[in-house]
C-alpha cells in the first residue's frame, strides 16, 4: 500500500468510524494507472464494503450516460448539432423541433420538468417517460438558457442513443465503454436481476426539511402547469436508491456502480487506460471546454458545463481547478477528474446526504495534496 492510498483509508476509516457515513468506496487513477483502491464500512448490516459493491450514484451517472453519446459522436453514429427529430421525431412538438443533441448534453433543452405527481414506478417505464417528455411544452426556447435536467437529461440522450442505434442504452454502455474497459460487473444503469445482492442498502443522512417557503421559492421545486423538476413522490433519497425496481431500470440520469469502475472510465477519458482510451485528444477538449454558462435556470446558481460534464467543483477544495470536469450526484457521491494533473477521482457511498459532499471534498483534498 502506497502512502497515499494509506492517508486516504486512515480518512475514510475515521469518517466511518465517526459515524459520518456507513460504507464507502474511495478510486484514484494517475495517468491511467490506479494509484487508490480504499474501501470502509459496511454495504449492508453484516457486510463489509467490498471494491466490486455496486452503489446507486444518483447524478454521478450522468457522466457515463454523456460518454455513451460521445463515443458514438466519435463513430459517427450521432452529431451534437443533429436536431434530436433527426431520429425521435415525436420530441419535436410543441416548439421543440430545433433541439439538439448538444442541447441536451449542456441541459438546454428546455425540458426540465415532470408531472409533479410522477412516482418512481413511473420512472421505471422508459416508453411512458419518453412520451411525455416528447409531447412537453418546454420552459424556454431550446438552446437559449441552461438549466439542470434532474431526471429528463437521461431519458432524452438515452432515447437519442437507443433511436440511432436500435439498443437501449445499457447495452450500448456495455459494449462500447464498460467491456473495452473490462468493468461489465461494475457499470450499470439498469442491473440485471442476478446481481442485485451486490448493490449496497443505502440510508438516509439526517433529513433536510423541505419548509413551504423552499418549494415556494427554490426554482429546482416550481411547478409551472402541474409539471416540475423535482417530483416530491420520486426525490432520489434513500429508500427510492433501495427499490428493485429503480435499481433493474434504465433511468439513466443516475447510474448504479462503483467508484473504480467510474473512476477508470474518466481515466480512459484523459489518457489511455491498458491501452484503451475512450475520445481522441482533439474529441475531449471538445467535449470538455464551455458549451453553456450563465444562471442556472432550474437551480438558481451560476453553471459552467461542458457536454455533458460539469466544469470545476467548488466544493472540491485543492482539487479544484479550471480543467476539473464531471459530475455529483445529489446524494454526496462525485467522480471528476483532471486533464491537467492526470487525475480522475470517484467517491461512492451508500449514505445519502443531500448536497453534502464533505466526504469528497476531504478526500480529494488528501489526494491533491499527495499528487
Amino acid at each position: 500500500m502506497s502512502d497515499l492510498e494509506r492517508q486516504v483509508a486512515e480518512v475514510v476509516r475515521r469518517i466511518v468510524d465517526d459515524g459520518a457515513e456507513s460504507g464507502v468506496q474511495v478510486a484514484v487513477y494517475r495517468h491511467g494507472e490506479q494509484v487508490v483502491d480504499v474501501v470502509a464500512g459496511e454495504a449492508r448490516a453484516g457486510t463489509p464494503v467490498a471494491a466490486d459493491t455496486l452503489f446507486h450514484v444518483t447524478s454521478t451517472g450522468k457522466g457515463v450516460t454523456a460518454t455513451v453519446a460521445h463515443t458514438l459522436v466519435a463513430d459517427g453514429v450521432l452529431r451534437y448539432d443533429m436536431p434530436i427529430v433527426e431520429v425521435w421525431p415525436e420530441f419535436g412538438a410543441n416548439g421543440k423541433d430545433r433541439a439538439t443533441l448538444r442541447d441536451a448534453l449542456t441541459h438546454s433543452a428546455g425540458v426540465p420538468a415532470v408531472p409533479a405527481d410522477t412516482t418512481p414506478a413511473d420512472l421505471c417505464d422508459w416508453e411512458k417517460m419518453c412520451d411525455l417528455i416528447a409531447g412537453a411544452t418546454p420552459w424556454w426556447e431550446p438552446g437559449t438558457r441552461t438549466g439542470y435536467h434532474p431526471q429528463t437529461f437521461g431519458y432524452v440522450v438515452g432515447e437519442v442513443v437507443r433511436r440511432a442505434t436500435g439498443q437501449p442504452i445499457s447495452t450500448v454502455l456495455r459494449e462500447r465503454v464498460a467491456a473495452p474497459l473490462s468493468v461489465v460487473d461494475e457499470l450499470f444503469f439498469g442491473v440485471p436481476p442476478e446481481q442485485l445482492d451486490r448493490v449496497a442498502t443505502h440510508d438516509e443522512a439526517a433529513a433536510v426539511e423541505l419548509t413551504a417557503e423552499m418549494v415556494a421559492t427554490v426554482p429546482f421545486f416550481r411547478v409551472l402547469d402541474g409539471w416540475t423538476a423535482a417530483p416530491l413522490g420520486a426525490l432520489p433519497n434513500a429508500a427510492y436508491c433501495n427499490r428493485a425496481d429503480v435499481l433493474g431500470a434504465d433511468i439513466p440520469a443516475g447510474g448504479v456502480l462503483s467508484a473504480r469502475a467510474v473512476a477508470r472510465m474518466y481515466a480512459a477519458l484523459i489518457g489511455p487506460v491498458d491501452g484503451v482510451r475512450l475520445l481522441s485528444a482533439a474529441h475531449f477538449a471538445e467535449v470538455t471546454a464551455v458549451a453553456a454558462s450563465g444562471p442556472d435556470a432550474v437551480l438558481g446558481f451560476p453553471a459552467r458545463r461542458g457536454l455533458g460534464f460539469d466544469l470545476g467543483f467548488p466544493g472540491a477544495g485543492a482539487l479544484d481547478s479550471p480543467t476539473l470536469f464531471g459530475m455529483a450526484g445529489s446524494g454526496g457521491t462525485a467522480a471528476y477528474a483532471d486533464p491537467a494533473t492526470g487525475v480522475a477521482i470517484a467517491v461512492a457511498k451508500n449514505r445519502v446526504s443531500p448536497g453534502d459532499y464533505t466526504t469528497f471534498e476531504t478526500v480529494s483534498a488528501v489526494v491533491a495534496r499527495n499528487l
